[in-house]
């Protein structure tokens, strides 16, 4: 639908039901089907299990961010085309939500006690950016989609090998990350300065070590 069909009022209520699916419902899924699928699912150790679970809570958690970042962007957007963009990659990222909430449960793991939170933080961090301008709001795309990028690197070489389904989902995750950063590039994100750089690796800690845990 064409953007001048919803009103703040709209959008509001709009941005509150997206909440409410992300944190409690289950996500949205477009017709892409879980990469995980082909593959049979390995007997790991209680260890390992426990571990590749709370490693996909991360995840998970991740994916509740990206979703509130890119609600509190496009609502704070400027340019039409801009929202509908962010809108899209919500939509398109809201696959990895589901396809982690399967992984976790197969694993028999939970989701993070903590995603309200995180959720609130990174929607107002989302509609600031979006405040600042439509460039510098691409921008915080590109830099958060390379550091998501690289989180994924490093929790793929912390799963055991032979577990294909969490690779599976993962290697997915990341390649999606790399095509929304640099759709965002290409639509005119700005390079972030550097004390911006690092004070979004430094969130990106503290929340990773949270959801891990708790």
């Amino acid at each position: 639908m064409n953007d001048r069909h919803y009103s703040a009022a709209d959008r509001a209520l709009i941005n509150l039901d997206q909440a409410v699916r992300t944190l409690f419902g289950r996500p949205r899924v477009t017709e892409r089907r879980n990469p995980a699928e082909h593959y049979p699912d390995v007997d790991l150790n209680e260890q390992e299990r426990r571990h590749v679970g709370r490693l996909m809570r991360v995840n998970h958690t991740g994916e509740v961010c990206a979703q509130a970042l890119y609600q509190g962007q496009a609502l704070t957007a400027r340019m039409p085309e801009i929202r509908e963009g962010l809108e899209r990659s919500a939509r398109e990222e809201s696959d990895h939500l589901a396809w982690c909430e399967q992984r976790i449960d197969e694993l028999g793991g939970r989701k993070s006690l903590l995603n309200p939170l995180w959720y609130a933080g990174s929607f107002a961090m989302g509609a600031a950016a979006g405040i600042a301008g439509d460039r510098w709001s691409l921008g915080f795309v590109v830099e958060t989609e390379h550091q998501v990028e690289d989180h994924l690197d490093e929790h793929l070489s912390r799963v055991p090998a032979d577990d294909l389904r969490t690779h599976a989902i993962m290697e997915q995750m990341k390649a999606d990350e790399v095509h929304h950063a640099d759709v965002a590039y290409q639509a005119g994100g700005a390079e972030l300065p550097a004390p911006v750089k690092f004070a979004m690796r430094a969130v990106s800690k503290v929340m990773t070590t949270g959801a891990y845990w708790v």
